[in-house]
């Protein structure tokens, strides 16, 4: 049988459970305004994301001219330097169209030479014409002076007449020849001439069309999409493979409509990578805003009027720039997951800048060498084809020496220089790509 609780012990108990209730409320309370302080003073000025992606430059490789493939020089997952050849095409259509143009323009060189040396030529016969109409009138104005005593005849007088109409048609004659010449001539030199620059400029085109056979890569980075094979037959625009610059890379994060409103250009931001886990975390800023939603850049955007519509909140992509330092030390792929979180603490500045970029951007010089070559090729093959000077170097050397051509390449004197200048701009085919 139970023995009955007293009134002492009851009281204590119910004084126990008041206690405990006071202790767990105001624990909660406690844990309460400390969220709230929390809240208030950092977590309503942060706005997160997993809807975040790793974004990137991929450069594709596509050919400027017709041609089959004959070498490649790399492969998926290999990471080549700025200027590696990556494919080659077959080089003997080109060959031919180089050194077809190099030969017609030292052809025009030549026959522009005979232009200034004709000119010449047509000046010393006016000088000629002239010194016989002088002749001539001399001649005729002493029979002239004798025929009036009679001691000359009037037929013979009348032959130096004839002699004066004929040597003054001569030098009319030559004057015009020496207008028709110069006409071609004037106001030019040699280089500078319409045939020469002409000539000059198919040079120009044919090798930049045979240095075109070699296809480097523009930038520094790793092959990926190679879809070229030996053999295959390519045009203009074909995609043959890309090079994918992995030291610049961004992440796109992608936040609801209510997340923007306060987030501003050069705000900081905070990442991890699910490759990494959280013992990785990246630190960037926001970098610019997109121009629109992700529904309205989509291959097939919602058509919201056709009267079955839900609203559904969408998400703006937002740039975020990332460390170069850490991202050197975790390198990430394109297409990785993230999450993003960003500090809205500095509201400075418009929600949408007009940022623009004070530098050249996205730039490459791989191909700057092809025209500076061709330059040097067309330079060479007019000075192997100028008339020989014995004097100081000419103005044709002079700008030779401005482009920097090797010692090796033209001689010291300009009749020194070969008639044929055969220059290799881009090496063997066994150099550029070896064959596999």
């Amino acid at each position: 049988m139970d023995t009955p609780a007293t009134p002492v012990t009851t009281t204590a108990a119910n004084r126990r459970r008041r206690r405990w209730l006071t202790l767990g409320l105001g624990s909660f309370t406690l844990l309460g305004l400390a969220y709230g302080a929390y809240w208030a003073h950092t977590l309503r000025y942060r706005q997160s994301t997993d809807d975040a992606y790793v974004s990137g430059n991929v450069v594709q490789i596509t050919p400027q001219i017709v041609g089959t493939v004959v070498g490649i020089g790399v492969d998926d997952t290999e990471f080549v330097q700025a200027g590696t050849p990556l494919v080659r095409l077959d080089q003997a259509d080109a060959r031919v169209a180089l050194d077809q143009a190099e030969a017609e323009l030292a052809r025009t060189v030549r026959e522009v030479r005979t232009l200034y040396a004709t000119s010449s030529q047509l000046q010393a016969l006016v000088d000629q014409r002239q010194t016989d109409l002088a002749m001539a009138h001399e001649d005729l104005a002493r029979r002239e002076r004798l025929g009036a005593s009679g001691a000359v005849s009037g037929e013979e007088l009348q032959h130096a007449r004839d002699a004066a109409a004929s040597t003054t048609a001569a030098l009319v004659s030559a004057e015009q020849q020496l207008r028709a010449g110069r006409a071609r001539t004037d106001g030019t030199d040699l280089e500078d001439h319409p045939d020469v620059r002409n000539a000059a400029a198919q040079v120009r085109s044919a090798y930049l069309t045979y240095s075109r056979t070699i296809l480097p890569a523009p930038v520094a980075g790793f092959v990926a999409k190679r879809n070229v094979q030996l053999g295959q037959r390519v045009s203009p625009g074909l995609s043959l493979m890309a090079v994918v610059p992995l030291d610049e890379v961004w992440v796109d994060a992608n936040f609801k409509e209510p997340q923007l409103a306060a987030m501003r250009a050069g705000q900081r931001v905070t990442l991890t990578a699910d490759l990494y886990g959280h013992s990785v975390v990246y630190h960037g800023t926001v970098a610019g805003f997109g121009a629109g939603t992700g529904a309205v850049f989509s291959l097939l955007p919602a058509q919201n009027a056709t009267g079955n519509w839900i609203k559904i909140i969408q998400r703006v992509p937002v740039r975020i720039a990332l460390d170069a330092r850490e991202l050197a030390a975790h390198p990430l792929q394109i297409g990785l997951s993230m999450r993003a979180e960003v500090d809205t603490h500095d509201r400075n500045g418009p929600r949408l800048p007009q940022l623009a970029r004070k530098d050249a951007g996205y730039a490459t010089e791989v191909f700057d060498e092809n025209d500076l070559t061709a330059e040097k090729r067309v330079r060479a093959i007019i000075l192997a084809n100028e008339p020989p000077r014995t004097s100081a170097l000419s103005s044709m050397h002079k700008r030779l020496a401005a482009v920097a051509v090797p010692p090796s390449a033209i001689a010291a004197s300009p009749a020194a220089v070969p008639a044929a200048v055969h220059v290799e701009p881009l090496g063997t085919p066994a150099e550029a790509i070896g064959t596999p």
